[in-house]
């Protein structure tokens, strides 16, 4: 079975005369272990696929189904405990706590995963899991005290912690240069080989559909390319 499937899956905002229809038929499925971008200009509707299939919003039309579970069937409570367990974020903006160092970030996110494990297990694996994206000796560093590609490397782990059978990247890199970029982008593979965690990014930024082993292009609201490397 697909980790995602998706079906005839249509979008519409709005009402009447000013509704806006952002998907209009999407079929598409992911497999476990996927490494997957999503591109296509501004208004094509990535967003609106990627908030689909991350379960913060329903279809309009057809089904969404994400680890089995039917998205447009699934209650307010049920969605968000789907995010919690099963799906992990990262953001170009980082989206970090500033009050709280890397590791107390990182620490959050698996806290309000809300997966039972002792405090030393939890500790040993917030350490492991910093120390594996490069920063095992900055993790009481506070985001102020990090630059940009450390937070962003913070924002990755504290997205594998929970371990979670998906992981969305909404233009990752965007707040990037090239040559952190790239480093972010092989920690983010290297995760995907060893944990076969599935990666879908949202991205405009060619880097990253040279590392992706699919790319989907999305056209007004259609996928219009498909396209597997080996």
């Amino acid at each position: 079975m697909a980790l995602l499937e998706m079906e005839r899956v249509e979008k519409i905002y709005g009402q009447g005369e000013v509704q806006v229809l952002a998907l209009r038929g999407v079929d598409l499925e992911i497999e476990e272990g996927e490494f997957a971008t999503v591109f296509g200009p501004s208004g094509s509707g990535k967003t609106t696929l990627l908030n689909l299939i991350g379960a913060l919003d329903k279809p309009t039309g057809g089904t969404v189904k994400l680890n089995g579970c039917e998205i447009g069937q699934m209650s307010k409570n049920e969605l968000a405990g789907l995010r919690r367990k099963d799906i992990g974020f990262i953001f170009q903006s980082y989206n970090l706590i500033p009050v709280l160092s890397a590791y107390e970030n990182v620490e959050f996110a698996l806290t309000i995963a809300r997966k039972d494990r002792s405090r030393e297990k939890k500790t040993q694996k917030v350490k492991d899991i910093l120390r594996r994206v490069g920063l095992g000796d900055m993790m009481h560093r506070r985001p102020n005290q990090l630059s940009g590609g450390q937070k962003q490397r913070v924002a990755v782990a504290r997205a594998l912690v929970k371990e979670p059978r998906l992981i969305l990247a909404d233009e990752p890199t965007a707040n990037l240069d090239s040559e952190t970029s790239r480093e972010v982008l092989e920690i983010m593979l290297r995760m995907n080989r060893e944990l076969n965690t599935t990666f879908i990014f949202s991205t405009h930024d060619p880097m990253v559909m040279e590392y992706a082993r699919r790319l989907l292009e999305i056209r007004d609201g259609m996928i219009s390319r498909d396209e597997r490397r080996s």
